[in-house]
């Protein structure tokens, strides 16, 4: 399980500082992609069952959301999912990525993440 020095033991006081670690733990596009399949499969699940009145649906929202993000960690960052560490901060980033992706912003974050911890492109 791979860890950025500079994070060991680190105390987190806030969510932006918290989200450049979170990018760092996300480094690959695959795992991305994998979380937002994931988040994707989330907000599906939770509008279909308020659309459908179907509850039994939300039952499944956490295999859905965190089956692919946890899939993508093990079997490519080969990382630990911050959700264990920093289940809320996780989560709010988990959003704020995939917002960032639809939005067309990640790029500047993932620059912003590599700079932060001195990473070039090929990292």
């Amino acid at each position: 399980m791979e860890k950025h020095p500079s994070d060991i033991d680190k105390k987190y006081t806030s969510l932006s500082s918290f989200y450049l670690h979170y990018l760092y733990e996300h480094r690959h596009a695959k795992n991305r992609a994998l979380h937002y399949v994931g988040t994707s499969g989330f907000i599906v699940l939770l509008i279909l069952s308020i659309i459908w009145q179907y509850w039994i649906l939300l039952a499944f929202i956490p295999f859905v959301g965190y089956g692919f993000a946890w899939i993508g960690h093990g079997l490519i960052e080969r990382n630990k999912p911050a959700t264990f560490t920093h289940p809320l901060y996780s989560l709010a980033s988990d959003f704020i990525m995939y917002f960032h992706w639809i939005t067309g912003r990640l790029s500047g974050q993932l620059n912003a993440m590599e700079k932060h911890y001195g990473l070039s492109n090929k990292d």
